[in-house]
């Protein structure tokens, strides 16, 4: 009897859940909303020219931490790439048939055993 119940009940709650949810859904997309010009402002305050200066500093805020995104990145990659390029060389060097080259981990360089210099060509 208490199975039966249960089946019931959901069987009769879960589409008009599924019915509330979809109706408050949609409420919340319909709302009215003036997007021109990638700035969105919303309607129904009535000072303009405020509303128009806020979306405009907000703009460039949004522009400038775009900006500063980007470089963050830049800088990460090219980080990135230098750590790739001294681990590509240390490779080389440890692989090098050059008994007198040994690889420096302070400088991140192919050294000679002998003079002490950089070898260009491990």
């Amino acid at each position: 009897m208490n199975t039966t119940f249960m089946s019931r009940l959901t069987r009769s709650v879960l589409p008009v859940a599924l019915l509330v949810m979809t109706a408050a859904w949609q409420a919340s997309a319909m709302a009215a909303t003036n997007c021109a010009g990638g700035t969105c402002v919303f309607g129904g305050s009535g000072n303009d020219a405020m509303s128009n200066e806020e979306a405009r500093q907000s703009k460039e805020q949004w522009n400038e931490t775009q900006r500063l995104r980007a470089l963050k990145n830049q800088r990460a990659e090219k980080d990135y790439s230098k750590y790739d390029n001294s681990v590509d060389l240390r490779d080389k060097c440890n692989a090098s048939q050059n008994v007198n080259a040994y690889w420096e981990e302070n400088t991140e360089r192919c050294l000679d055993r002998r003079t002490g210099r950089q070898l260009l060509a491990p």
